[in-house]
């Protein structure tokens, strides 16, 4: 399939993609795990009776990584093949879990292929980047031609998104904060319109991943024993299920309550950078880890509308896709080359 625009948000916590199918917009997720590929799985002997998983294998520098839907989220000691440091971009991690969203999308060939970047270290990396994935990728047996590659701030995607898709509450006249709370970084930009204020956005390591840690340091003390599943506590903080360790079925509605000062702090360094609120429309609230530092958000802007976007995980993809659109469509009246 070709694609016009092929938005990518390669986060820390998952991989988020969206693209157009006609008319519709698609989107799909699944997990920014990258484990290396077992050459010969025990499932592959079940004859049948096993449900297959939805994984693909993607080589890269002739390494096999598996990524998808389907991948496995725990391992026995707790390394399920998540990466998370500054420089994910350039890892072969990065690469496998972008490649396996082309690959899962079915797409091969790609006219305008749109990437996001943390804002704080969007400069160092986004070059690196946009060389990277231009051209024709080739990942094993698979192949994707890539015309051109543009690189955004992650946040921005949120406050595009939130001008396409949430009507009058956008407010091109005045000022927006989108605080976007990714697995490993928490990003926010100032911007009056789409003029985004540099002074006062950035970006730092401290995102929902910090909470889930904090919060299996705090079971483990109980129990006397190391919490390694990080993987599953995010996932049942986000379907507000129970976190089974051993015999027991643990709330976790608690935990999180005592990681509150963890939130606080991130929060507080979003209050210090932006200053002064009182111009500021709304005060938006993206991605994964939304819904935990809701509460922390509202406590410290109490005089600002707080807004929480729907669907905050696909938030920023869909801006990205926005862009893209835009941006090409743009050239092509001005006949730049894309």
């Amino acid at each position: 399939m070709k694609a016009q625009v092929f938005a990518v948000d390669v986060g820390y916590g998952n991989t988020k993609c969206a693209f157009r199918m006609g008319s519709d917009l698609a989107t799909m997720m699944f997990p920014s795990l990258a484990p290396l590929r077992v050459s010969e799985a025990v499932s592959s002997f079940a004859n049948g009776v096993l449900s297959d998983r939805k994984v693909a294998a993607i080589e890269i520098d002739g390494t096999v990584y598996e990524v998808g839907p389907g991948v496995e989220r725990s391992s026995a000691y707790g390394n399920a093949g998540r990466t998370l440091s500054e420089d994910f971009c350039t890892t072969p991690n990065y690469a496998a879990l972008l490649y396996g969203a082309l690959h899962f999308a079915g797409v091969t060939e790609v006219e305008r292929l749109v990437l996001g970047l943390p804002v704080h270290s969007i400069g160092k990396y986004a070059d690196s980047v946009r060389d990277a994935f231009s051209g024709t990728l080739t990942f094993g047996e698979h192949k994707v031609r890539i015309g051109s590659v543009k690189v955004i701030p992650q946040p921005l995607g949120s406050l595009v998104s939130f001008s396409e898709y949430g009507g009058d509450a956008f407010d091109r006249e005045n000022e927006h904060i989108v605080i976007d709370v990714g697995y490993f970084t928490t990003d926010w930009v100032v911007a009056s319109g789409f003029t985004m204020n540099d002074g006062r956005s950035k970006g730092v390591p401290g995102g929902a991943s910090q909470v889930y840690r904090h919060i299996a340091s705090l079971i483990g003390e109980e129990k006397g024993e190391i919490v390694t599943d990080i993987e599953k506590l995010d996932k049942c903080l986000r379907m507000k299920k129970p976190f089974l360790f051993y015999s027991d079925e643990i709330d976790l509605a608690p935990y999180l309550e005592k990681s509150q000062a963890v939130i606080r702090s991130t929060v507080k360094t979003i209050q210090e950078k932006v200053g002064s609120t009182g111009t500021v429309r709304s005060i938006v609230l993206s991605g994964g880890g939304a819904a935990l530092y809701e509460s922390a958000v509202r406590e410290a802007f109490p005089k600002n509308r707080v807004q929480l976007v729907d669907a905050p995980c696909f938030s920023n993809v869909k801006g990205f896709l926005i862009v893209g659109e835009s941006t090409l469509a743009r050239e092509r009246k001005l006949g730049v080359a894309a």
